[in-house]
């Protein structure tokens, strides 16, 4: 499930953007609205056949902890890409997607609106949430969400909170 020929790697080769060869790709940052964005990506991507392709993109302050972090010793950025990834996957692993439905996981390093705009470069949709893990709770539209409207270089679907197809039962 893991892509691993990210292109646009920094001088460690740590990617900075994910390659991504059309399909749909849906941006992660861990939070609830970002698992309902990529619920809905997915079943959108199945219907139309299209593969899912999820990224995360993250800088140290983001990563997670990588299983080699000890007190007084900062783990090579290998590591926290290691770390983004797993815990990325694991999210994907916990949405219950339909097997059938080919998903790739990325993970960039750096900013979430530059590297899911620049991943989108032959994506034939990008998908993301109206809220991520950004701070002013009054918002309706995140200021990742908001760069990827104005920026992308393809058609954008902004998920809102409580759109998810299973809700619409509700």
């Amino acid at each position: 499930m893991t892509e691993l020929t990210d292109r646009e790697a920094d001088d460690d080769g740590i990617a900075e953007v994910a390659d991504v060869p059309g399909g749909v790709l849906v941006g992660h940052d861990g939070s609830a609205c970002a698992q309902e964005a990529l619920q809905w990506a997915a079943d959108l991507a199945l219907r139309a056949g299209y593969p899912l392709h999820v990224l995360r993109a993250w800088k140290m302050t983001t990563a997670p902890r990588p299983a080699t972090w000890e007190p007084g010793y900062v783990p090579p950025l290998e590591d926290f890409e290691t770390a983004v990834r797993e815990q990325l996957e694991a999210h994907v692993a916990s949405a219950g997607l339909d097997p059938a439905l080919p998903v790739t996981c990325h993970v960039t390093h750096g900013s979430p609106a530059r590297g899911l705009i620049e991943s989108a470069a032959r994506a034939d949709l990008l998908v993301v949430g109206a809220r991520g893990r950004g701070g002013f709770v009054g918002l309706v539209l995140g200021s990742v969400s908001d760069q990827c409207v104005r920026h992308a270089p393809c058609p954008v679907v902004v998920v809102r909170s409580g759109t998810a197809a299973g809700d619409a039962a509700e």
